[in-house]
């Protein structure tokens, strides 16, 4: 499988960064991890055919997660007319959060018929979830239930395990969410300083015997992260870059 980063931002853009939202393609898969409110533009300009996505995986209803998506459908409906069936995946309040989502971004749209089937599926936390040819298992983290429950998501397809921390500070949900992991892509808001609701890459630091990813990529970076990359001794997300799995 292959996992490009369309953005690997925080809410704010730092580093000129686009908002979350990472494309998976295999032999059988074609998804989205995410989709914040700059996806599409990276899409675009990453030539990504969008009518080729199976699947959108939503984490948390945040903005620079979620936002995205009411230019992604009136998109896929009215630009490049697309047939094909779409899944939005994502945490319980899915049915209900999308369509307040799609009126506030666009009035009327919120009860629009599409030329597309879509099917939105709201996900059971902490067991395994067939969704077309993916296995996921959704874990609740501690990020801002007002924008939830917050998942990270442990994805088995292909023989292959990804994992995505999702927003969160540390918790020993992690653990089981990226243990052994063939690519772990971890937040990593902060180098040394605690705060709450995002990742200090100090606490991660003390667990990563306990998780053993085969692979770590930290992303979800502040401006303070950011300009010590240079010196962190760990994979980091770049927008457009490219990982096989």
């Amino acid at each position: 499988m292959r996992l490009q980063f369309v953005g690997c931002g925080d809410a704010f853009g730092s580093g000129g960064r686009f908002n979350t939202c990472f494309h998976l393609t295999g032999k059988n898969v074609n998804a989205l991890i995410d989709c914040g409110a700059t996806s599409l533009v990276g899409m675009n300009k990453l030539g990504i055919d969008r009518n080729a996505i199976e699947t959108i995986f939503i984490s948390h209803f945040h903005a620079d997660h979620i936002f995205g998506l009411p230019f992604f459908i009136l998109e896929a409906n009215y630009v490049t007319k697309r047939t094909k069936p779409l899944t939005i995946a994502g945490p319980p309040g899915l049915k209900t959060r999308l369509p307040e989502i799609m009126e506030c971004g666009f009035p009327g749209t919120k009860g629009m018929e599409l030329n597309f089937p879509l099917e939105l599926r709201e996900l059971e936390i902490g067991r395994g979830n067939d969704v077309g040819s993916v296995s996921v298992t959704p874990f609740h983290v501690v990020h801002d239930d007002r924008a939830g429950p917050c998942l990270g998501f442990r994805f088995e397809a292909e023989g292959k395990v990804l994992a995505f921390s999702g927003d969160t500070e540390w918790t020993e949900a992690l653990i089981g969410l990226g243990h052994d992991a063939d690519l772990f892509i971890c937040e990593s808001y902060t180098r040394d300083k605690p705060i709450t609701t995002h990742m200090a890459l100090a606490l991660l630091e003390q667990h990563i015997s306990q998780i053993r990813p085969k692979r770590l990529i930290l992303t979800h970076m502040s401006n303070e992260m950011l300009a010590q990359a240079a010196k962190i001794p760990y994979e980091t997300a770049e927008d457009g870059k490219i990982v096989e799995i």
